[in-house]
């Protein structure tokens, strides 16, 4: 008699196909930016357990214009008043941070920091790559939210099903400090993507999961929840691109992202205990996709994919040792006496 499944059995069987199913769509229909859809599509099932109605996701698509249109407006103060359009995306961002760690909407507090960051970058170079940006998150988006539909079609949640756990809060004394810790993690990469952004972007979206990883991280285990998962996502990386240089083809892509994607989804629920935090295994998934997804995208555009690699690779860990420190220098001023 087949043993019934556990709302964490579908939860991961869930996440893993939607992510591999999306990451596949993404590149078979080549949309810009292609590894943005399966990473919106990874945070959606791994913070959502019941499915976002496609009237709600053509919403939150025209809220994800207004927010990162906000960075339309700072184009032209970086252009002319550089130092002024600097200082207020860091008040920007640190007043983001602040309403997500207050109780806001984690997507909004996303879209809102990729406004600031990325769609400024991108404008920096010119104004067309910033309306590609826009446009590749709002295509990306649509169809994440099309494949959690599905996911949930295919492994709907049990009816007896436990609530997820809520979120601790921090305190109010503590908010602003992660707030700021966060904002001086994102910086950094932002002002590296000022110089190519159209090579750096994709290190704004690391540093930007870094700066919200960090928000549950204490500076005791620092190092093994932000520099581990960013090595493991490139070990990931590498296998994954070592096996389907095996036999190149879209369904060896989804096929292998969803025997990776499984393997993560049960260390993330918990099937398979281990001593990391699930921020630990969702970072890593993250991490593998972006790296995975720039490669494909140098391979396809006939870059040389292992300099291109070790390249993004250093800079990932170069921006996560930032975070670490970060992290240890924030937590000493808090301990320290006044």
């Amino acid at each position: 008699m087949p043993t019934k499944r556990t709302a964490r059995d579908q939860r991961s069987l869930r996440l893993a196909t939607g992510t591999a199913l999306c990451l596949a769509a993404s590149f078979g229909l080549a949309l810009p930016i292609p590894f943005l859809a399966p990473v919106l599509a990874l945070l959606f099932l791994a913070t959502l357990n019941r499915p976002l109605p496609f009237k709600a996701g053509v919403v939150l698509a025209l809220v994800a214009m207004l927010t990162t249109g906000v960075g339309l407006l700072l184009i032209p103060l970086l252009g002319h008043y550089p130092v002024s359009g600097l200082l207020l995306i860091g008040v920007g961002l640190f007043m983001v941070f602040r309403f997500g760690l207050r109780g806001g909407n984690n997507l909004i507090v996303t879209f809102l920091v990729i406004g600031l960051t990325m769609i400024s970058a991108a404008g920096t170079a010119s104004f067309e790559l910033a309306l590609l940006v826009i446009g590749a998150l709002v295509k990306g988006l649509l169809l994440a939210v099309l494949v959690v539909m599905v996911s949930h079609g295919l492994f709907p949640e049990p009816a007896n099903a436990p609530p997820s756990p809520v979120a601790p809060t921090l305190a109010a004394e503590e908010v602003d400090r992660v707030a700021l810790r966060a904002t001086l993690i994102v910086v950094p990469a932002f002002l590296l993507a000022l110089i190519d952004p159209a090579s750096y972007l994709p290190i704004i979206l690391k540093a930007v999961s870094l700066g919200q990883q960090s928000s549950t991280t204490t500076a005791r285990n620092a190092g093994r929840e932000l520099l581990g998962s960013t090595l493991l996502g490139g070990v990931l990386a590498i296998l994954f691109w070592c096996a389907l240089s095996l036999f190149v083809h879209l369904w060896m892509f989804f096929l292998w992202m969803l025997l990776f994607g499984l393997v993560l989804a049960r260390k993330l629920y918990a099937l398979s205990p281990t001593r990391f935090s699930p921020g630990f295994w969702l970072n890593t998934m993250i991490t593998l996709i972006i790296l995975l997804g720039q490669s494909v995208q140098d391979s396809a555009a006939g870059k040389d994919v292992y300099t291109a690699f070790a390249v993004r690779m250093g800079l990932f860990i170069a921006v996560t040792l930032y975070a670490w420190l970060m992290v240890h220098l924030l937590e000493q001023r808090r301990v320290s006496p006044a």
